[in-house]
């Protein structure tokens, strides 16, 4: 069965640090990227950032970068969101998601999702 399971969500003030971590199991890990997408209340769901397990190939949205780094451990199948620099507007659940690895880091399609942890930042 195959399963993602984010952890390390919650409150936090602006300017401060959380990391993300996205456990993996039910599929051969370095077949696949991993992506982080978020999404507000109100708002649709966006793309936060991608790694490709195999090659550690990563992309992110220009709302994080400088901010945010993913970074995978391919022994523990697991890939981390260390977000820094919080702000408001990064408030909402993140949810991390599986697809086969293609040539950019970010695959087209996601075919395995989390659940999502929610983070809020107070300002």
């Amino acid at each position: 069965e195959v399963q993602l399971v984010e952890s390390g969500g919650g409150l936090v003030q602006a300017g401060g640090s959380l990391r993300l971590s996205c456990g993996a199991s039910g599929f051969t890990f370095d077949d696949y990227a991993i992506g982080w997408f978020r999404q507000a209340p109100g708002k649709e769901r966006e793309g936060v950032s991608c790694i490709r397990s195999s090659d550690g190939g990563t992309h992110y949205a220009d709302s994080v970068k400088g901010r945010f780094t993913i970074s995978s451990d391919n022994a523990k199948n697991t890939v981390y969101l260390q977000m820094n620099s919080l702000k408001s507007e990064d408030t909402a659940v993140y949810y991390c998601a599986a697809g086969r690895r293609s040539l950019l880091p970010c695959p087209a399609t996601f075919n395995y999702w989390g659940q999502g942890t929610q983070v809020a930042v107070s300002s």
